[in-house]
């Protein structure tokens, strides 16, 4: 009898562990995410920052180095989207406003804005400084406007 109300009490534990662990995942997935588009989006400062600072005046203009961020920065800006892509991830440590999740068409669209400028900017450099002030603009402007709509600072 003790076995049998051991070996009970076991699988009813079993089970109700069972419905847990896809809980769990899904979390760990949202997570995931979170940590993921962070750490694209921590990324793509790093190579836009200098950039930025070279045309600013802040450090000598260098065009490999800004061709070298302009490429980095071209294939850094296909990966966070799939990141706001994970469902629950729009709660957890996340700046990200709650209007961002009511409107994923306008974000995926500046998502490819991002992508297309981006690569427009890769194209312009490594040359004169001249080619690439009008294309890194366009990137920093889609930036901002993203940033404006749906990022808590």
């Amino acid at each position: 009898m003790l076995k049998t109300k051991l070996f009970g009490c076991a699988l009813g534990v079993s089970v109700v562990l069972g419905f847990l662990a896809p809980v769990q995942a899904y979390a760990d997935q949202a997570e995931d995410a979170i940590k993921y588009r962070q750490s694209i989006f921590t990324a793509i400062r790093w190579h836009f920052a200098p950039m930025g600072a070279m045309l600013r005046g802040k450090m000598p203009y260098d065009a490999a180095q800004f061709k070298h961020h302009a490429d980095q920065l071209a294939a850094l800006t296909h990966m966070p989207a799939e990141g706001f892509m994970v469902a629950g991830s729009d709660f957890g440590d996340t700046k990200a406003k709650a209007e961002l999740w009511d409107n994923m068409d306008d974000v995926r669209s500046r998502f490819d804005t991002l992508i297309s400028n981006s690569a427009a900017l890769a194209t312009a450099a490594g040359g004169e400084m001249d080619a690439v002030k009008v294309p890194f603009g366009a990137v920093a402007k889609t930036c901002k406007g993203c940033h404006e709509n749906y990022r808590e600072e």
